[in-house]
């Protein structure tokens, strides 16, 4: 039970460390829209490349998202992310703790 509470609690650590990671990926890629970066850098490809496409579903998914020429995906990608951080990762890392204590 412990080793199967330590692969638990685990998964969560790099789960966490990856949403977080990403989240500021997509913080970076906002920011560099502000300025008119060179199509053809390869951090910004880089950057398109890991954001556009999940960006590309929520526009599509969520037209109401583009408002006054504002694109507010990166906004709510964010917020799901850190719900998905709260609500599952968190979860997993309480649950690997309290079969620690049981076992």
């Amino acid at each position: 039970m412990i080793l199967f509470s330590n692969i638990l609690a685990a998964i969560a650590s790099i789960l966490g460390t990856l949403i977080h990671i990403y989240t500021w990926i997509i913080i970076i890629a906002a920011l560099i829209t502000w300025v008119r970066p060179d199509p053809y850098n390869p951090i910004v490809r880089a950057l398109r490349v890991l954001t556009e496409p999940l960006q590309y579903q929520v526009r599509r998914k969520l037209p109401f998202i583009l408002a006054g020429g504002m694109d507010f995906s990166p906004v709510l990608i964010i917020l799901a992310l850190q719900f998905i951080n709260i609500a599952l990762v968190k979860s997993m890392a309480e649950f690997a703790v309290s079969l620690r204590l049981q076992g």
